[in-house]
Formats: structure tokens, sequence, C-alpha cells
């Protein structure tokens, strides 16, 4: 698998259109740092680690919807394995004016847009959710 994230963000997108309740990704921690900024932002229920059936470390993203239509209206990866894409603090793009959140990681860690300008730091955009 050449882009992991994608294939997370790709994953919730399809669960989302099929109007599941929860999704299994394979676990790493880059995963779980974007699953805890989308968490903390209220675009899902939430997260847990579990074990797949072949024995492999996995996450069940338990997803949101309001009134049966999903949170997340948008899910976009900008940052890809073929085209890095890095901004200062002051370029960080807002989503929709200010509507969504763009997930950037930052030498301080994973974080939404605003708490990276809160913090004074610019990093590798990782993807915008609205």
């Amino acid at each position: 698998m050449n882009d992991p994230l994608g294939d997370m963000l790709t994953r919730i997108r399809n669960a989302q259109m099929r109007g599941r309740s929860t999704v299994v990704t394979p676990a790493s921690k880059l995963r779980a740092w974007v699953l805890d900024v989308l968490a903390g932002e209220g675009y899902i229920r939430g997260y847990e680690h579990v074990t797949d059936k072949n024995g492999q470390p996995a996450i069940e993203i338990s997803l949101k919807y309001y009134e049966g239509t999903p949170v997340i209206r948008e899910i976009r990866r900008v940052s890809k394995p073929g085209r890095r894409v890095y901004m200062g603090v002051k370029d960080i793009p807002q989503v929709r004016q200010g509507l969504g959140v763009s997930i950037v990681s930052t030498p301080k860690g994973v974080m939404s847009d605003a708490a990276a300008r809160t913090a004074n730091v610019g990093g590798e955009v990782l993807c915008t959710v609205f």
C-alpha cells in the first residue's frame, strides 16, 4: 500500500456512502493521530484499537451521522506520496471560510489548522475535512 492515510480516508468515505456505523482500517500511529483530530473536532464519534480476523492490529472507527446524513460531507487528501504539500503558518488554508478543518502534521504533532495557527507552526497539510 503506497498511501495508508489516503486508504483510511477512502474507507471512511465509502462507509459513509453505504450508511455504515463503523469502519475498520489497519492500525498505525499516523492514522490514530489524524483520528484524534477528527474526534476532537466532532467529525467522528471516536475509535478504538482492535485486532482483525488475521490477528493484525486494526482501528475501528465509529462514524457520526446527523439526521441520517454523514457529518463529514467531504474529506480530501492534500499531500500525497508523489507530491508533498508543505505550508508555513501564514499559508495554511482555511476550508470553506473556516467551516471545515485542515489537518496538518507539524513538528509539535498532528493538529488542526486552528491549533497550528495558535501554536505558530506550519507543516505538511495532510487532508481537508468539511
